[in-house]
């Protein structure tokens, strides 16, 4: 399955435009725009590092083909971890950024999270 393009589909029209919104709001800021918007119902986001890794994640999972139950596998979570690199590429294109699953909720955890890292 090619995770990208899915998550690319998912987002681009939704989730980016608020986290783009958020990101000049705060200045073109993350650490900003996590700590004004990074406890919230829909996203959950820390500054580990100032201007380098980030924990982000949701809540709960969001996703809807898993919470028809039309998907089981712990591995379509690598579509939620290529949404945040899509959105983070998008609000910062001349920066490197790599993002890791730490947990999901397909993988049995409460929530899912990422590392990010900016370079």
């Amino acid at each position: 399955m090619d995770y990208k393009k899915k998550a690319i589909d998912c987002v681009k029209n939704t989730v980016l435009p608020i986290q783009r919104a958020q990101f000049e709001e705060c200045g073109c800021s993350l650490d900003e725009q996590y700590k004004k918007y990074g406890n919230t119902e829909m996203l959950i986001a820390r500054v580990i590092e100032p201007g380098h890794i980030y924990e982000i994640g949701y809540p709960k999972c969001v996703c809807d083909e898993v919470l028809s139950g039309k998907v089981t596998d712990v591995s379509h979570c690598e579509c939620s971890r290529n949404s945040v690199l899509y959105i983070l590429q998008d609000l910062l294109p001349d920066k490197d950024i790599q993002v890791e699953i730490i947990h999901t909720v397909l993988g049995g955890a409460e929530d899912c999270r990422f590392k990010v890292t900016v370079r």
